[in-house]
């Protein structure tokens, strides 16, 4: 049986238990209305669960989802885990030796002594007779419902919908365990006062028909308890120590090396997953759903030995295309190579859910042809130390809002704001022809913004402030750059130095604008009124037409033609002769 068939069996079996858990819960939390509520939700709640397909699916469920959760320790080949594993599984333990008692006493004196049970039955047995298990099942309630709240935490932590439902279900998660216990104690409370009447509690004794039954039923629910907590026991130290037989075969074995990008290499048997080995050699590695292959976070670059490797199943494959990876990535929690390899993981250890969600290819680094703007400030500086910083700060930020919302709405990404300059890219997530068009309409609209913003100032300047603009297009690289929240989708590349240095340019030939003859050809935009000019840029060994744009507000940007020609030449470029 795969892993993935073991997981959703796990998952689905414990989901049937936490549906009889959370209905259970309800029916306590009647007890804070009185002991007739209790008892007519009880009849509900019987009606659905205590028939032979209900009980047949829940203690079925109960069987799989523990045989399971064993399989799944069995499987791992490290301890080491998240605190919230931890805590789920040190829950689950502990659920053996506190609620058998409770369960063998409720439903096994029903099906085996023909006790006629009810919660004054169990309210009597708990606060009258054995009130010191009252304890136990207190702690029975939150440890069973803690289990089962990460269970369901883990899996649905990486829906789009559980961050904002989140607050909510957490709310719901606290209050329905706290409800059933108010419940449980006010009536229990009651019932105590009630039964200091003798003819009372023998009346209520004769109902639950429990006759000379009641020795009989100790002497089960005592010794089949016993047996649970011995074969728990018996159980879980079986498994520990075929783990450690099975990790002392492993070291003595054929071993192949993982090798990691500062250096680190670990030795581990053939077969051990990528994730497991950085677990084990107690290497930080990101992995958000634990390593059941959900999340993708946990992803590596293969450096070396891509060859080698066995081939991605299909599970790995549909989370790998999710994410946009290349053939070189693969997932570190189901990547068990046989050979020597080399991996660099692709997310640091402390990666947030958003990293697994579905995302663009271009996220993960691609060629691709857009059009790159950048504009400046011109005499920012001057302005700047004739005035107090406050004033130098809320200028600068009604420039950043107005360059920022003209690039927005023409359609591009702004990438980044640089002292007080501006670079933005158009096309990422269309097309050039697009991007191009995209590019002119901001620049217009950046430059409308600037006269909107000097008219905004206008006593507080000595002059209008002025910008320049350079837009280029062409070949880039494109993608996700940077470390920790400094990360963000950028491009770098030839084109992305030619827009900047043709802004740079705006000065020498004293206009706002200065657009490449691609940026023009691309958009099927008209810039013949405007003066063409061959010139040579920096870092370039051929010259390059572009058009000067005194006022880029006058840049076409209302009507462009709907679609460029599918067909079009690459930049036209000159070679300047020499002087």
């Amino acid at each position: 049986m795969g892993s993935d068939w073991a997981r959703k069996l796990r998952l689905g079996s414990g989901l049937v238990l936490f549906a009889f858990v959370a209905t259970h819960f309800i029916n306590h939390a009647l007890g804070n209305i009185s002991l007739a509520a209790m008892e007519a939700g009880a009849e509900v709640f019987l009606a659905v669960w205590r028939n032979w397909p209900a009980t047949i699916l829940l203690y079925g469920a109960g069987g799989i989802h523990i045989i399971m959760s064993l399989v799944a320790l069995w499987q791992r080949r490290t301890l080491r885990m998240s605190r919230a594993e931890g805590l789920q599984i040190f829950l689950a333990l502990a659920i053996p030796f506190l609620l058998p008692a409770h369960i063998l006493a409720t439903r096994g004196g029903h099906e085996f002594f023909g006790i006629h049970g009810s919660y004054l039955f169990e309210i009597l047995s708990v606060w009258v007779f054995l009130p010191q298990f009252g304890w136990v099942l207190a702690i029975s309630v939150l440890v069973v419902w803690g289990h089962g709240c990460i269970g369901m935490h883990h899996w649905l932590r990486l829906r789009p919908w559980y961050g904002a439902a989140r607050p909510w279900l957490l709310a719901l998660a606290l209050l329905l365990p706290g409800l059933a216990l108010t419940g449980f104690t006010g009536v229990g409370k009651q019932v105590a006062i009630w039964a200091q009447d003798k003819a009372w509690l023998n009346e209520a004794m004769a109902s639950f028909k429990i006759g000379d039954n009641m020795d009989d039923l100790l002497a089960f629910v005592y010794d089949t308890t016993d047996y649970v907590v011995l074969s728990t026991l018996v159980i879980v130290a079986l498994l520990l120590l075929g783990r450690w037989l099975r990790s002392l075969l492993a070291r003595r074995g054929h071993r192949i090396t993982i090798a990691y990008p500062d250096g680190h290499e670990v030795a581990v048997e053939p077969g051990l997953s990528v994730l497991d080995a950085s677990r084990l050699a107690g290497i930080a590695h990101a992995s958000v759903c634990g390593g059941h292959g959900r999340c993708s976070t946990c992803r590596v670059r293969i450096a070396a030995g891509l060859a080698d490797l066995p081939p991605a199943n299909g599970d790995e494959l549909k989370v790998l295309a999710r994410v946009g990876a290349p053939d070189s990535v693969r997932l570190a929690c189901q990547l068990r190579p046989t050979a020597d390899v080399t991996v660099m993981p692709l997310l640091p250890p402390n990666v947030s859910l958003q990293s697994g969600e579905t995302r663009p290819n271009y996220l993960q680094g691609s060629e691709r042809e857009i059009a790159v703007l950048f504009a400046d400030l011109r005499a920012f500086t001057k302005f700047s130390e004739s005035k107090l910083p406050y004033d130098v700060v809320f200028a600068l930020n009604q420039y950043f809002r107005g360059m920022g919302q003209a690039v927005e709405s023409a359609g591009g990404h702004l990438d980044k704001f640089i002292g007080d300059g501006v670079m933005a890219l158009f096309g990422v997530e269309s097309d050039l022809e697009t991007g191009c068009r995209q590019a002119l309409a901001a620049a217009a609209a950046m430059a409308e913004a600037l006269e909107h913003l000097n008219h905004q100032l206008r006593h507080d300047l000595d002059e209008p402030l002025r910008m320049g603009i350079g837009v280029h297009a062409g070949a880039t690289i494109v993608g996700e750059m940077g470390y920790g929240a400094a990360t963000s989708v950028t491009a770098i590349g030839d084109t992305v130095n030619t827009a900047s240095r043709l802004e740079a340019m705006t000065k020498e030939f004293t206009v706002q604008a200065i657009v490449s003859d691609y940026v023009a050809e691309c958009a099927a935009a008209d810039l013949g009124a405007f003066e063409a000019r061959e010139v040579t840029v920096r870092g370039r060994a051929e010259t390059m037409k572009v058009y000067l744009v005194p006022d880029a507000r006058s840049l076409p940007h209302r009507e462009v033609r709907a679609a460029a020609p599918k067909q079009r030449r690459r930049q036209r470029v000159r070679v300047k002769a020499p002087s």
